[in-house]
């Protein structure tokens, strides 16, 4: 059990260490693993009762999971089903195979190398996710790569803790259930999951939203994921994998996003708690004792791990940068390893000695791994003189005589009237999610952001006639204006603007033409609300062309001094004026 002063203890750590490490540019990741350093049974020992605090954290894990599966609609995870079982297989089976046969080399027998080989392939699903998600490359092509092995990763550890008990040399007292019954428990809690989701966890839901009380709903969130987690577990599975599972189902309901909302705070927190844990939980002893071999060792997996990755990478068609770039991602050892090797040590199939080595390896590795990601984008920057971004899809259209950046409700109407017309198009969109989703209706795009040089340069940018930009985020559309007016002056670029504002900043940018994406609509719906109120049809169009002349007028002048508050707001009135009076003209003519 917690106390309160543990409580204070490991919260004023944890705003302390991880407040530095981000003044540092470092991840929060490692503030909390250095953290639990110092406050644990080798640090201060301000805290020595670590397996409460790591059981009491790991529920952090399993509200990761369940976020994560929010975000994971189950048309994603088809899609996604190459990475998870494919790349995920050969990464785990390649790492579990050399570094098994690196630590039978020296000298641990071939039953206990086969387990630390598996347990040294897997990789820290919360500290990769962590990492990723602060750089914002979640939604990267090699991030998605990276969550479709982890994911795997924690699969694959199902069958081996089952079969871990056979593998002791330790006589069996009971007898275990056989391997066919093991698969009927886990297909028939994933159909009780999944029919149960859609028949009861979302009905219920709704009768909660009626009460519109937020901390009910909260209560109401906190339980599903609690209930789903502690059914899986009760036949044998990962609680992390059950709340995966129960994120999934509801993923595409109409409470994801409220769902999400009211988990996420108490994810932080107790994923920071897990880190924490990690942290305090390591045999730093043996740090002082041989630091030599724990140094080497831990260098050493770094290295081949990265290595063995990255070939994995490379044998499935990955180019070479992103091939170590997803070896830089997956270097440490995960949490699981630490489970696996306690549990062989009770199982005599590894010595206490070395299960307290292994253990404190994979902490490094942990300690160690945003430095490594870090060191690649530097490193990679060097060489390539490009700032460190989202991977994107190889194109193989080059010839196109229009290049569309964003394919959202703008960029599909432009696509279909050139589909229509037969001239060719290239689209890029910097949602992957969107882009799988829009390729399913047969569509031509790539996944890519717009604002990168060596991305327009694949796409072609150099040969072809107009960019249409029409991106929604505005500092990205702003963004890639620039770069395209820049390298491409010969290209015309034609874009959307949100606001006034908005047209500016793209004015500023060089843009050829501009329209503003609400507006031409809202002329319209004008022009049908003066026809009902009685006008001709003729006078309301004449009246709202009037109207469009004269502000496309005004928004060159207010562009001249839209530094100037004083002149700009002076200049609105003064062309509202204007109008009235323009319009007063045209009755007075009329009568």
């Amino acid at each position: 059990m917690i106390s309160l002063a543990q409580v204070a203890i490991l919260l004023t750590a944890a705003v302390v260490a991880v407040s530095l490490f981000r003044r540092m540019k470092l991840s929060s990741v490692l503030g909390f693993l250095a953290a639990g350093l110092v406050i644990g049974p080798w640090g201060l020992r301000l805290i020595t009762d670590v397996s409460s605090i790591l059981h009491a954290s790991e529920f952090g894990v399993v509200l990761l999971l369940f976020i994560i599966g929010l975000e994971l609609q189950p048309t994603r995870l088809w899609v996604m089903r190459r990475t998870v079982f494919g790349l995920g297989s050969v990464q785990v089976l390649s790492c579990s195979l050399i570094l098994g046969g690196a630590v039978w080399w020296l000298g641990l027998p071939p039953m206990a190398a086969a387990v630390v080989g598996f347990g040294l392939s897997l990789s820290s699903t919360p500290l990769v996710l962590q990492i990723l998600a602060e750089r914002d490359q979640l939604k990267t092509q090699y991030g998605r790569a990276a969550f479709g092995i982890l994911l795997f990763q924690d699969l694959a550890v199902l069958p081996m803790l089952a079969v871990l008990p056979l593998m002791s040399p330790l006589p069996q007292t009971t007898p275990s259930d056989p391997p066919w019954v093991a698969l009927v428990k886990l297909v028939a809690v994933i159909a009780i999951v999944t029919v149960g989701g859609r028949l009861v966890l979302r009905p219920a839901l709704r009768i909660v939203a009626r009460v519109k009380v937020t901390e009910v709903f909260t209560a109401a969130a906190l339980l599903v994921v609690i209930a789903t987690a502690l059914l899986v577990n009760q036949v044998g599975l990962s609680m992390a994998l059950g709340a995966f599972l129960a994120g999934v189902v509801l993923a595409d309901s109409e409470f994801r996003h409220e769902l999400e909302a009211d988990i996420e705070p108490f994810k932080g927190l107790l994923l920071g708690l897990f880190f924490i844990a990690v942290g305090m939980s390591a045999n730093v002893g043996l740090l002082s004792s041989e630091p030599l071999q724990v140094i080497a060792a831990t260098a050493g997996y770094l290295a081949l791990k990265i290595m063995v990755v990255a070939a994995v990478g490379r044998l499935v068609g990955r180019a070479w940068d992103r091939a170590w770039r997803m070896g830089s991602t997956l270097p440490a050892g995960g949490e699981f390893a630490f489970v696996l090797f306690a549990l062989a040590a009770g199982q005599h199939i590894l010595s206490a000695h070395v299960a307290d080595f292994l253990v404190l390896v994979v902490t490094l590795s942990m300690m160690v791994a945003p430095l490594i990601l870090g060191l690649h984008d530097r490193v990679r920057q060097t060489l390539l003189g490009a700032i460190p971004g989202a991977p994107f899809d190889t194109i193989d259209e080059r010839d196109s005589r229009v290049i569309i950046a964003g394919f959202g409700r703008v960029g599909q109407i432009v696509s279909r009237v050139l589909r229509a017309r037969h001239i060719r198009f290239t689209a890029l969109d910097s949602s992957q999610t969107h882009v799988d989703f829009v390729r399913r209706f047969g569509n031509r795009i790539y996944y890519g952001d717009a604002s990168r040089l060596d991305l327009l340069r694949a796409a072609g940018a150099e040969s072809a006639e107009v960019f249409v930009l029409a991106i929604d985020d505005v500092d990205s559309s702003v963004r890639t204006a620039q770069l395209v007016h820049s390298h491409f002056p010969g290209l015309k670029i034609l874009a959307r603007a949100r606001n006034r504002q908005h047209a500016f900043a793209l004015m500023d940018a060089g843009v050829d033409y501009i329209i503003r994406e609400t507006y031409g609509s809202s002329l319209e719906l004008a022009e049908e609300v003066l026809t009902r109120l009685g006008d001709a049809p003729a006078a309301a169009h004449a009246a709202v062309r009037k109207f469009r002349q004269h502000d496309e007028k005004t928004l060159g002048e207010q562009y001249a001094i839209k530094e100037d508050e004083v002149k700009f707001l002076a200049a609105a009135r003064e062309s509202a004026q204007q109008l009235e009076k323009l319009f007063e003209s045209d009755a007075a003519k009329t009568d």
